[in-house]
């Protein structure tokens, strides 16, 4: 399933993806929760009631996919969780070339950081800087510690693409990268989540694209991450509680804008396109901050 998140005049409403068309879950069960993260953490991660929900949509439930109001996949995640230097090409192209990580690097953005597929990506009055990164996303949606990496897939519930969209001039201030990853309106999320069960476990060897301008400046494939999917939940739990909604991000491959000669950065007018097979096509277009 591919379960989408959409704004209507009346708010936020739910629905499945089923070819040009999507059925709105509220529209067949009012009680079905507007945030795909509220109704992971009620059914435990358990999605297979929505099939008996989109089998009974009435016509009137459904409609056209083409002029969705696209919200995030997850309108509230608890924790975005993200890696870096998770592909080794991406590595040496930057200043840790010669100190490649033997733990994954873990950082975290905020929700205000985030825009929903065809939404704008906002690049900051302040700097030029603005990098894209074409990511793999994966939807926790079962609670999860101490898992193990034979136990790990267990938690996820889907996937979905990023564009962590890096402010490199702030994200070099510090060894700490925060600041310039966690610039309001600059880091892509979606258009969907589709489901665990349609893809590899782990969302292993799947090709991952990233286009500006329809150039594609990333092309790599998940199954070249030093930490996979699997290794990483099973490394962060044993440290802190993943939970339903929680979102974990899995780091880009070689190809980003800084490393590039000359250096390539999102301006305004641009569009920005991560397209990861099995799972989608994440579309922005850039706009210059005005406030």
């Amino acid at each position: 399933m591919k379960i989408v998140g959409f704004e209507t005049d009346a708010g936020l409403r739910l629905g499945v993806v089923e070819a040009d068309q999507v059925v709105d879950l509220q529209a067949v069960d009012a009680d079905t929760p507007t945030d795909l993260g509220v109704l992971l953490a009620r059914t435990s991660g358990d999605l297979r009631p929505l099939r008996d929900l989109v089998a009974r949509a009435p016509a009137a439930a459904r409609i056209p996919l083409q002029g969705l109001r696209f919200a995030l996949p997850i309108a509230n995640p608890g924790k975005v969780v993200c890696l870096g230097l998770n592909y080794l090409d991406h590595v040496k192209e930057g200043s840790q070339r010669d100190n490649v990580p033997q733990h994954p690097t873990i950082f975290f953005r905020s929700l205000t950081s985030l825009v929903a597929h065809e939404s704008a990506i906002l690049r900051p009055r302040i700097t030029e800087t603005l990098d894209y990164e074409g990511e793999l996303a994966v939807i926790i949606g079962r609670r999860a510690k101490h898992l193990t990496v034979d136990t790990a897939v267990s938690c996820i519930a889907g996937y979905s693409c990023f564009n962590d969209g890096s402010v490199r001039e702030f994200q070099r201030h510090s060894t700490q990268w925060d600041i310039g990853k966690n610039f309001d309106r600059t880091g892509g999320f979606g258009p969907w989540m589709v489901t665990a069960d349609e893809l590899p476990p782990g969302g292993h060897g799947l090709k991952l694209e990233t286009r500006l301008n329809g150039q594609v400046l990333q092309s790599d494939n998940t199954s070249n991450m030093m930490f996979p999917v699997a290794e990483t939940i099973a490394y962060v739990t044993q440290g802190m509680t993943l939970e339903p909604g929680d979102v974990l991000v899995t780091g880009t491959p070689s190809g980003v804008g800084f490393a590039r000669k000359p250096r390539v950065w999102m301006r305004h007018g641009d569009v920005c396109e991560v397209q990861i097979e099995g799972v989608g096509v994440l579309c922005n277009p850039v706009e210059d901050e005005r406030e």
